[in-house]
């Protein structure tokens, strides 16, 4: 298969998938290798040793979640004894942002690509600040866990089967026409879940009243709540479109907080990777670009099926929070159609009189241009245990893609 023919084929796996929502359930009952020894993360293979400080109190938290250590020090030891299992999210189906952790005992969503019928799963939303996704954990951050395992879970769960499903890809294509990049605002498909949800959680009959009012507490303070899912969306996209022979469109962009990692779909499961660059941004009081860890998370998926960076045109709120101006998002998201195969066909542009968002990262485009994917991000601090710093935007580094490119060549003809 040619290059132009397969760009093709991967073009329209990713525009023409049907994403639902369908169900949650504990990871180690449903994710593709989870055993009781597995911590899953953010980004390219890392072991413990190469880990930054936020991904390692990511792991400290896990532990103490599991109990598999009843202090910091313990788990610590634990996880440098080669007793636990270290693997990329983007093995098993699964994505999370930042961190990524997702550790046995923890909720998933599960999301369904309704027209190639694979799934993919992600865990659920804690808030911003000191959360274990940027690094925390505090004795706060680990009852937090434990009360969305025993609270948010079962309600959600119950309210979503009672649903019989819900059309995902329709809540993110609304949502960006009312404002989200979809990737560091959420806030309008946060509202259009909640809303096709509402009728079904007064429903919901596995908990007492106050308990499920504090689910809907929850989730109505956390603008950000839709990334997992949105994110979840996006792998199922990714999956179906990998493996096309000729094909040189990236189907993952992620980062560990110390090598940021492509996959291209013609390349197969092979990783590229380059050092992760720092973001830039706004800082919350008191912390400055001294404090910050290097880019981390798998939450670039969104810029790879033209949301995040690639939509910034369309959401002037988030351009202002991480420290820019409106022609600031206009001038990234026309800067992002260089590199990439089409305009998508569902992610429509008000501002750009509804042009489609620039979609398909194209390595041939990245190389001939050498313009690199601009990703939106949250930071976190360097050190584990401090949690969310500030947000901003980060450049994909040019080397992975150099990479993929000297592998695609090479292998092109078998």
């Amino acid at each position: 298969m040619g290059r132009k023919e397969a760009n093709e084929k991967v073009l329209e796996i990713m525009q023409n998938s049907e994403v639902h929502l369908v169900g949650m359930a504990i990871a180690k009952d449903v994710v593709p290798g989870m055993h009781e020894k597995l911590i899953m993360h953010a980004g390219p293979p890392i072991q413990w040793e190469r880990m930054c400080g936020p991904m390692k109190g990511a792991v400290i938290g896990a532990l103490l979640y599991e109990g598999l250590a009843k202090t910091p020090q313990e788990a610590e030891q634990l996880a440098a004894s080669g007793e636990i299992e270290f693997s990329p999210n983007h093995e098993h189906q699964s994505i999370a942002p930042m961190a990524g952790i997702i550790s046995p005992n923890m909720p998933v969503f599960i999301m369904k690509n309704m027209t190639y019928g694979n799934v993919a799963y992600s865990g659920v939303n804690e808030g911003q600040g000191k959360c274990l996704r940027f690094g925390a954990y505090g004795e706060d951050v680990i009852k937090r866990l434990h009360w969305i395992h025993d609270v948010v879970y079962p309600v959600l769960k119950e309210a979503i089967q009672l649903s019989g499903g819900i059309d995902y890809k329709g809540i993110v294509t609304q949502a960006m026409q009312m404002g989200d990049d979809n990737h560091n605002r959420n806030k309008a498909s946060t509202c259009l879940l909640m809303r096709e949800l509402a009728k079904y959680l007064i429903q919901v009959r596995c908990l007492p009243t106050d308990q499920i009012y504090g689910v809907l507490e929850h989730i109505e303070k956390i603008d950000m709540f839709n990334i997992n899912l949105t994110m979840a969306m996006c792998k199922s996209i990714s999956d179906a479109a990998a493996g096309v022979p000729g094909s040189t469109i990236v189907t993952v962009m992620a980062r560990n907080g110390v090598d940021f990692g492509i996959k291209v779909s013609g390349c197969g499961n092979q990783w590229f990777t380059a050092p992760a660059n720092i973001p830039e941004g706004l800082y919350f009081p008191g912390y400055t670009a001294a404090d910050a860890a290097a880019d981390i998370g798998d939450s670039a998926i969104t810029e790879t099926f033209g949301m995040g960076g690639f939509a910034l045109a369309a959401a002037p709120a988030i351009v202002q929070f991480i420290g820019g101006t409106y022609d600031d998002g206009v001038k990234i998201t026309q800067e992002m159609y260089e590199i990439t195969a089409t305009e998508n066909k569902n992610f429509k542009i008000p501002t750009l009189n509804f042009k489609g968002s620039p979609t398909g990262i194209d390595i041939v485009k990245v190389l001939k241009t050498g313009i690199q994917p601009t990703i939106t991000t949250g930071m976190a601090h360097k050190d584990p245990g401090v949690g969310q710093v500030g947000a901003g935007i980060v450049k994909a580094p040019l080397d992975c893609f150099v990479k993929a490119a000297e592998y695609y060549a090479k292998h092109k003809n078998g």
